[in-house]
């Protein structure tokens, strides 16, 4: 097949080309620096010469980006977009509409919110992971010291300065408080995010008032959707993974592995950012047990990190999302838990069972090699767009 690449700075495009490589397609990789805009005329021409020039059976991109969207639209091209962010304010563009769309999600909640709005462009699909490539990857040498763990977490805390909640500090005080106590309710509930239908109008005006938000020209997000998936739930996320990282290393040995290399969790070894190339697949594979805390934006996804881990062989301990429940069986691939409490029980528990940790550890592994590898992934796009 011929493809044009929407290519950019973005995970899984060596995995991606060496994928299209392998199948023996054609790839035209097509860089522009207006990528991501809503408007650009001279992105819009760059694009329409290369598909004078050349016959490609779709364009294929990793997120979704209006500009390419409307370019095959207009040259009947089909355009593939794989999201794997979480949120991506872009997918409410009215060029989602575009029939020569297929746009594949990793989140279902969020495919059934555009389906049942009449949405035909989206399309459940988990991410795909390389595990060979990081199986060869394994065999080379590595710093063991730094990149082997009792507990590790790899990720961002989500706590740099000038965080979007925190802009929302001049708040009147009950506004405030509101905002808080919808945070504090959610922090305890795994499986559902009530976040952005617990804004009121009134409270969506006094955050308005502060922020001015304004839509962007081909869009059509509502300020709910911003204020809950921008806002409050990226805080959430910062606070849950403080919290819990601090009382998990008060308790066991902790690895973190952030771009916040400053931050100081107390008992906790901050190892500063981790390489994602060379070095998290070497942690994510010694460490006996790797923890996620998903992005509170991700409804019901199961995290590319998630995938990731187990591609390496890790044990995955994680917060339950149910779209795991579609691929994988808990405490069989992977262990979920369901509250601190919970979490802090099962990683004192699995720090002293090595055969069960082991045991699981192997079957998510063996489910990954033979149902979410690249061959398979896109068989299931392939025969969709066909």
């Amino acid at each position: 097949m011929k493809i044009l690449f929407l290519d950019w700075h973005c995970f899984g495009r060596t995995d991606l080309l060496d994928y299209f490589n392998q199948r023996h397609d054609s790839v035209t990789l097509f860089s522009h620096p207006d990528y991501d805009r809503r408007e650009s005329p001279a992105f819009m021409e760059s694009v329409h010469q290369i598909f004078l020039q050349n016959d490609f059976d779709f364009c294929f991109s990793y997120n979704f980006f209006p500009l390419m969207a409307t370019a095959c639209h207009e040259h009947h091209i089909k355009y593939i977009a794989f999201v794997y962010d979480s949120p991506q304010v872009k997918l409410y563009s009215y060029t989602v509409t575009y029939p020569t769309n297929y746009i594949f999600l990793f989140d279902s909640f969020l495919v059934d919110s555009f389906q049942k709005e009449g949405f035909t462009t989206f399309y459940y699909m988990p991410l795909p992971v390389n595990a060979n490539r990081i199986s060869s990857l394994l065999k080379m040498s590595y710093d063991h010291k730094r990149l082997s763990a009792d507990v590790s977490f790899v990720g961002s805390l989500y706590n740099e300065e000038h965080n979007l909640y925190d802009s929302l500090k001049t708040l009147p005080a009950y506004t405030q408080g509101f905002l808080n106590g919808i945070l504090e309710a959610q922090s305890h509930v795994y499986g559902y995010n009530f976040i952005e239908e617990c804004l009121t109008p009134p409270i969506i005006q006094q955050m308005q008032n502060v922020i001015h938000y304004k839509n962007n020209p081909d869009g059509v997000e509502s300020p709910d959707y911003i204020f809950a998936n921008y806002y409050l739930c990226r805080k959430l996320t910062s606070t849950e993974r403080i919290q819990y990282l601090t009382d998990i290393a008060a308790q066991f040995p902790l690895k973190l592995f952030t771009p916040n290399s400053a931050f100081v969790i107390p008992q906790a070894q901050n190892m500063g950012l981790a390489d994602y190339d060379t070095e998290t697949p070497y942690i994510f594979h010694n460490s006996k047990i790797n923890l996620n805390i998903t992005l509170r934006s991700i409804k019901s996804g199961i995290p590319l990190r998630c995938l990731e881990i187990m591609a390496c062989g890790g044990f995955l301990l994680t917060n339950f999302q149910s779209d795991f429940l579609r691929h994988f069986i808990p405490d069989e691939d992977f262990v979920f838990y369901e509250s601190k409490e919970d979490l802090l029980q099962k990683i004192d528990y699995y720090l002293t069972h090595d055969a069960e940790r082991t045991a699981i550890a192997r079957s998510g592994y063996e489910k990954i090699l033979r149902h979410h590898n690249y061959d398979i992934i896109f068989e299931k796009i392939f025969d969709i767009i066909a």
